[in-house]
């Protein structure tokens, strides 16, 4: 294990060396923007060619990403703020602190959104008719975007010995995300410390994929405007519930020792699941009762 930073240990794959920034002209660009910005583009045309498909002007979905994007972005880091005050409230200025870290994808998500609700709106044009394309952009930026959390060594889970096990040298690591668990399966190997953990980034991509897969493959079958957006909700909420619950860096609701995420995720998936059920429920009583 010597010289290696990173670590698959049962799948033979091995990262020396493990860089999660570049510099030009002297200026420090982090891996983890890069690849968020392209999970972005990628969205943005993800979503774009289904408008087209759709018969949609595609520009109306680029006109709403300068928009979704920016307010996303606040969103990410207000949910964050908000359930990390503790570590905010004597230093309000660390706030504005991006570069320093701290974006919660369930704020994003919320205030990309409303963001929607407002657009669409102001446009007068349907909400869920661009949602259910929009959704489509969503999630592939949350497959690419994902990527960037393995450059910074973090969104990982407890201690695992499973065959996705992952091992980071533990001087990449930052200190708040190491858990007891964590620490108690510390392993040495020629004098360098190393933590084994679950991969929970890879499995959240993964995961993310497949609703992604799933929606491509249903998104001609669709019944209903809005309908790829629960689909959306309460696919996600499925993986994230599960995923969640191996992360050592929950946020948690307050004092309560519930993690948010967590929580939202199973309120999706109740939500949503009735959702779709009631609708389906509407539309084949509409079929009975035309035929």
């Amino acid at each position: 294990m010597k010289g290696e930073d990173i670590s698959f240990v049962h799948l033979g794959i091995t990262i020396q060396n493990l860089r999660n920034d570049l510099y030009i002209f002297g200026f420090r660009i982090a891996f983890y923007g890069i690849i968020i910005g392209l999970g972005m583009l990628a969205g943005i045309w993800i979503a774009q060619s289904d408008a087209k498909r759709r018969g949609q002007n595609p520009e109306i979905y680029l006109d709403f990403a300068l928009y979704g994007i920016i307010f996303a972005i606040i969103g990410a880091r207000i949910y964050y703020v908000i359930f990390q005050w503790e570590n905010y409230k004597d230093n309000l200025l660390q706030i504005f602190n991006l570069r320093a870290g701290g974006l919660a994808i369930y704020g994003g998500v919320i205030a990309a959104i409303l963001t929607l609700i407002v657009f669409t709106r102001v446009r007068k044009i349907s909400f869920f008719s661009m949602a259910d394309s929009g959704v489509l952009g969503l999630v592939t930026g949350q497959i690419i975007g994902r990527w960037g959390n393995f450059f910074n060594c973090e969104a990982f889970g407890g201690y695992t010995n499973s065959l996705f096990a992952m091992r980071i040298k533990l001087s990449l690591v930052n200190e708040g995300m190491l858990s007891p668990d964590v620490l108690e399966h510390r392993i040495m190997e020629n004098g360098v410390e190393f933590i084994q953990v679950h991969p929970t980034f890879l499995y959240e991509s993964v995961w993310n994929l497949g609703v992604l897969a799933f929606m491509l493959w249903y998104r001609r079958r669709k019944r209903f405007d809005g309908e790829m957006l629960w689909i959306y909700l309460f696919g996600y909420g499925m993986g994230r519930f599960w995923i969640e619950g191996l992360r050592t860096d929950q946020l948690i609701f307050f004092h309560t020792g519930i993690p948010v995420s967590q929580a939202l995720s199973l309120m999706l998936i109740l939500v949503a699941g009735v959702v779709l059920f009631l609708k389906h429920q509407q539309i084949r009583m509409k079929a009975k009762g035309e035929s």
